[in-house]
């Protein structure tokens, strides 16, 4: 097997992006030799001054994290100017626009075996003209790719379980949920959620639960229609077509996460399943960032390649400022790294 190619995107260089990037490349755990940097040299040499000084200004001395020489990152340079930190811009958007393009483009075309994406600002694209709802939909299309999902992964420090969440829909408003859930996109969320399972953690026989939409699920009907009228049904039709795989729901939202949270926190032998499948959003992703938030990965599902990212946003406010932890990003490679390896050992492309 060889030894899989990383790209690491710069993000909005206005965020803590370029901090951490310099961060995580000079990190003993980090496998730097294996990581091209998409991103800007001045951005970069900028970022690498500003917290040097930050460090001899206030005396940290050996408590400052280490940062890797821009001169001696692999990069792919992207020339775009330097940002105040913490002051995005319709500019910073377009920056981290052309970072993402580039690094697909490049792994399209067979240079990386993975894309792990730094924090953009949704919208500061939207201001520079790139109407996308996220990055992940940016590199679905990038890769000519209409089926694709949402699952965030992390490992408890605490017991070593894996927890694994799917979103069903993602960035779109909360009223608009109960249309958006078509037993078509169910069914098509569900088809990559098990072929991830079975592909990228080699679970051959998944055990998943499935999220309720309503309080109690639907308290039969007397707190919502969706599930009686639509969930359901679909589900039990899922039951018939997969009958290897245990599906389980549709369990209340409020009772959901309940076992996980023990697995993460306290033993991993509790009765928990090897993926969550969630209907919306902040259904999903408010369990995990109490649980994970240093620790989950954003890992887009259906690509061609391999895509990670790390759990929290550009960070705006303290962007600049030297403090930001490199944890999600260190995971986000660890995972990306794991999964191109898998792949190769199954010879899949």
């Amino acid at each position: 097997m060889s030894t899989p190619r990383l790209a690491l995107t710069l993000g909005d260089p206005a965020g803590i992006g370029p901090e951490i990037v310099l961060k995580t490349l000079a990190d003993p755990h980090c496998p730097s030799s294996q990581i091209t940097v998409v991103g800007s040299r001045r951005v970069l040499h900028d970022t690498y001054r500003r917290l040097r000084g930050i460090c001899e200004m206030t005396g940290w001395g050996d408590r400052c994290q280490p940062l890797k020489d821009p001169d001696a990152i692999n990069l792919i340079d992207i020339d775009t100017d330097p940002a105040t930190p913490g002051e995005g811009t319709a500019a910073t958007g377009d920056a981290s626009f052309a970072y993402l393009q580039a690094a697909i483009q490049r792994t399209q075309a067979g240079e990386f075996d993975a894309i792990i994406t730094s924090p953009i600002a949704k919208s500061l694209w939207h201001q520079a003209g790139h109407i996308y709802p996220g990055q992940t939909e940016c590199l679905a299309q990038g890769a000519n790719c209409d089926r694709f999902g949402m699952m965030f992964v992390g490992r408890s420090p605490h017991t070593g379980w894996t927890l694994r969440s799917l979103l069903a829909t993602t960035h779109i408003p909360l009223q608009d949920v109960p249309q958006a859930l078509t037993p078509e996109l169910l069914t098509e969320k569900l088809d990559l959620l098990v072929e991830s399972l079975q592909r990228d953690f080699g679970i051959g026989a998944p055990d998943i639960a499935i999220a309720g939409l309503n309080p109690h699920s639907g308290e039969a009907g007397d707190l919502g229609r969706e599930e009686v009228e639509r969930l359901q049904p679909w589900l039990e039709e899922e039951r018939r077509q997969r009958p290897g795989i245990k599906l389980r729901g549709l369990t209340p939202p409020d009772t959901l996460w309940v076992n996980p949270g023990r697995a993460w926190f306290e033993r991993a032998d509790v009765p928990v399943s090897d993926a969550y499948l969630a209907l919306y959003h902040d259904q999903g992703l408010i369990p995990v960032k109490l649980m994970a938030f240093d620790l989950a990965v954003n890992t887009t599902i259906g690509l061609p390649f391999i895509r990670t990212s790390p759990d929290h946003g550009t960070a705006f406010d303290i962007a600049g400022k030297g403090i930001a932890s490199t944890t999600s990003t260190l995971a986000a490679i660890a995972l990306a790294q794991d999964l191109a390896l898998r792949r190769q050992r199954l010879n899949i492309h």
